[in-house]
């Protein structure tokens, strides 16, 4: 009888959602919209703002009964979709199916909760669009939600593992603590809480609700836990990396294809090493033994770094505005005509994250497009050899170097093209291999055009990190799948890959946490060459590298095994 329902349920559902009146792409953003308006917001959908997550048992099922029926409707003939648009949504709908079906996540993680439960507030009062009365009413609705998802957290979930259960009470901690002391203070400065009606009984049955959160998480899903296991296996990562390839690629292919570039540029960073060295020091010795060779030319490398936030703000404005000359003179690519990016040195108050700095990039759909580089920072008031040691590892060889991945022709400006598209699904759904593909790519394009072409060191930085990605993917691959240690991760990324102790350190941490998306750098950069190079041979002297780059980016974040069918209707001028 139970099982009749939920076929009923289904049907009818089905009956009421999927005649698909403006398009199947159209029905789904629509409805991917209403399930995840945090998500949405966070794309720059403003009108997203009036809606929060609703995750009770009912909703995730419809949600759940949509996108299997999204999947079947894509196998039609005649489904009425552009068929590469068809081909990223079929990817989406199974990595939700998967998410919702056979992770779990609903039943599995206090974080996602608590991760929504703690931005519940913040997006409305930062919200410039917005007049006053709409944010009172809003805060008012947002309060009901927050009510709304504590309880379908506690209905929903049945185990969780031990460092999620931490993290998210620790979360939860939090957010109480600004709801009892601070919240209401908060709204005063800009409105006055009397304004919404029933505010402050709103406020206490959230508070209670959170509270009831609290100590179900504590009393209940406590006994319950289990041991985080983030080595998730051959099997899941075979699985895992189909969905994220959309390819039959296998992990053992994988691997075979990351350690064949790993052996390819260690020769090549031993040959520009020993260059630069008979160039510099032509009246001294050259080391014969590898390590030693390339370990002299990587400390002068790491020589020639800048003395202070200063004068690293300054040297990166520099940069940024030979590279764009540098792109316009060799026409490589259509550059944007409004100018809309900002560098700035990133805020002590950003915590570790101004270590290593970040790119604020502008949501696709936001109006306001702004993408702020913040450049990575050290106090002056720390001991001067850590200041040294610290710029060192951001020297100007390698900043030569990444500012192509960067701003130009990389992330900056293809993310700024690619908003143009006409196609939406392209935005919310990119293809996960094209972005850090594409950025790798466009390294090698301006070095070989000659970009820096006087400079051993830069060419090396280059080396140097795209033996870094193959390490990625290759390590990647023999965690999950063959059991490496995190000392044999460590042991393998410097001696082998020649990368630097600290970034070694840090990559356990990300092959545990994005195992697939640490492939994408090696995975798309390779495919963008290939393809280059295939298209060099189809048109040989009529190859214009201005129309394949600004073709790539106009398409925006497809496949790449795509382009060969785009390329081949097009002809160069």
């Amino acid at each position: 009888m139970k099982a009749l329902k939920k076929i009923l349920f289904a049907l009818l559902f089905f009956l009421n959602t999927t005649t698909w009146s403006h398009g199947l792409d159209e029905t789904y953003i629509t409805e991917w919209k209403k399930f995840y308006p945090s998500k949405s917001l966070s794309r720059g959908i403003h009108a997203s703002i009036f809606q929060f997550e609703n995750f009770s048992k009912n909703n995730i099922e419809k949600w759940l009964s949509f996108n299997e029926q999204v999947l079947l409707d894509l196998s039609k003939k005649d489904v009425d979709i552009d068929a590469i648009d068809a081909r990223l949504l079929r990817v989406q709908v199974l990595s939700e199916i998967d998410q919702w079906k056979k992770l779990s996540l609903h039943k599995s993680s206090l974080l996602m909760y608590t991760r929504l439960i703690a931005g519940a507030i913040d997006p409305i009062l930062k919200a410039d669009y917005l007049i006053t009365p709409e944010k009172i009413n809003l805060i008012c609705q947002r309060l009901q939600q927050v009510t709304a998802l504590s309880q379908a957290a506690k209905n929903n979930l049945t185990m969780v593992a031990e460092d999620d259960l931490s993290r998210g009470i620790e979360s939860l901690n939090a957010t109480l603590a600004f709801y009892k002391n601070d919240l209401s203070q908060s709204l005063q400065a800009e409105f006055s809480t009397n304004s919404c009606q029933g505010f402050d009984s709103k406020l206490q049955s959230s508070i209670k609700n959170l509270d009831g959160l609290h100590s179900f998480a504590k009393d209940t899903l406590s006994t319950n836990t289990s041991k985080p296991n983030k080595i998730i296996g051959y099997d899941e990562y075979a699985r895992r990396l189909r969905l994220y390839t959309d390819s039959d690629l296998t992990p053992e292919a994988l691997a075979q294809m990351a350690l064949e570039e790993i052996e390819i540029v260690r020769a090549l960073m031993g040959d520009v090493a020993k260059s630069y060295l008979n160039a510099t020091y032509p009246d001294e010795t050259i080391p014969d033994n590898y390590h030693e060779l390339t370990a002299k030319a990587l400390a002068d490398m790491e020589k020639d770094a800048p003395l202070n936030a200063e004068d690293y703000l300054q040297f990166w404005n520099q940069l940024s505005e030979a590279a764009v000359q540098f792109i316009k003179k060799n026409e490589i690519a259509t550059l944007p005509k409004n100018n809309t990016l900002r560098i700035i040195t990133a805020p002590e108050s950003a915590g570790p994250a101004a270590r290593i700095g970040w790119v604020a990039s502008a949501p696709p759909f936001d109006p306001n497009p702004i993408t702020t580089l913040n450049l990575p920072s050290i106090p002056e008031t720390l001991p001067k050899q850590e200041q040294l040691d610290f710029w060192a590892s951001f020297n100007k060889p390698f900043n030569r170097m990444i500012v192509i991945h960067e701003l130009f022709p990389g992330h900056y400006m293809q993310l700024k093209i690619s908003r143009e598209t006409a196609h939406p699904i392209r935005l919310l759904f990119p293809y996960g291999i094209y972005t850090e593909g594409w950025a790798t790519f466009t390294e090698k394009v301006l070095l070989d055009a000659g970009w820096e072409k006087e400079n051993h060191l830069t060419y090396l930085a280059h080396l140097r990190k795209r033996l870094e990605n193959a390490n990625r993917a290759y390590t990647s691959v023999q965690v999950h799948c063959n059991g490496w240690s995190q000392d044999q991760v460590m042991k393998f990324s410097t001696e082998t890959s020649l990368l630097a102790p600290q970034f070694a350190k840090s990559l356990w941490g990300r092959i545990m946490s994005s195992p697939m998306q640490l492939t994408s750098y090696f995975l798309g950069g390779s495919q963008f060459t290939t393809l280059l190079q295939a298209e060099k041979e189809r048109l040989g002297s009529q190859f214009n590298l201005k129309l394949f780059m600004d073709t790539i980016m106009k398409a925006g974040p497809i496949p790449i095994d795509e382009f060969y069918k785009i390329f081949a209707l097009t002809t160069p001028n």
